[in-house]
């Protein structure tokens, strides 16, 4: 099975009927969804809230039911995937520029649920680069204030344009050496003006599900 599906699939356990579930964004999440969409066909009765246009657009399609941003209050469990994380269950999110979504997603989940690849695992986060989201105006400010935190921030291009998020705004990609006191450095990022919200999620995770490279699963 794919490494992806298989760590997609286990997570998809932690779903019981009647519960609200927050469906995450990316390529590992996408067969978590479809583990949901089968479930639901099966009979489950759920409520989802994705994290992105493209995941209520998945979900959608899989007729799994979606609650409105503005009814949810609290959500039960939060499947979703991650670009690099540590021992201590901290995170980098945001490769799929969903990050801010994500986040607030995640601020009211009960239990949150992490599926990714064994090789996005650090000893120490800072091999990806973390994603800022950023309003559009005084960009060039907002990037060189958070060049002064120690970061190479790079405007985040595609097909010769910025990348706009679903929120409408930008994504600067910040590569640290390496990121020793992850909440220390992601309220000095969001203590930047210019800054919406970055893609360090300490201590938010509950557990972190991943494959061991040998066809079984690891958790944190």
């Amino acid at each position: 099975m794919n490494p992806k599906q298989l760590v997609g699939e286990e997570a998809a356990k932690y779903v019981k009927n009647g519960m609200v579930i927050g469906l995450g964004t990316g390529s590992t999440a996408f067969f978590a969804i479809q583990k949901i969409g089968e479930l639901v066909k099966n009979g489950l009765q759920i409520k989802g809230v994705p994290t992105s246009k493209a995941t209520e657009e998945l979900a959608k399609s899989l007729n799994i039911p979606l609650l409105a941003i503005e009814d949810v209050k609290r959500i039960d469990v939060t499947i979703d995937g991650a670009d690099e994380f540590d021992p201590q269950k901290n995170l980098i999110k945001g490769g799929g520029a969903a990050l801010l979504r994500e986040k607030i997603i995640a601020s009211v989940t009960d239990f949150y649920v992490i599926i990714a690849d064994a090789a996005k695992g650090s000893e120490v986060l800072g091999s990806f680069a973390v994603p800022v989201e950023i309003t559009p105006f005084a960009k060039e400010i907002t990037m060189a204030q958070l060049k002064a935190l120690g970061c190479q921030p790079v405007l985040r291009v595609k097909h010769g344009q910025a990348v706009v998020t679903d929120n409408q705004n930008y994504i600067a990609d910040c590569k640290f050496e390496r990121i020793d006191e992850p909440a220390k450095l992601a309220a000095k990022m969001n203590a930047i003006p210019g800054v919406v919200e970055n893609g360090i999620f300490a201590g938010m995770a509950n557990v972190v599900i991943s494959e061991d490279g040998k066809g079984g699963l690891r958790s944190l």
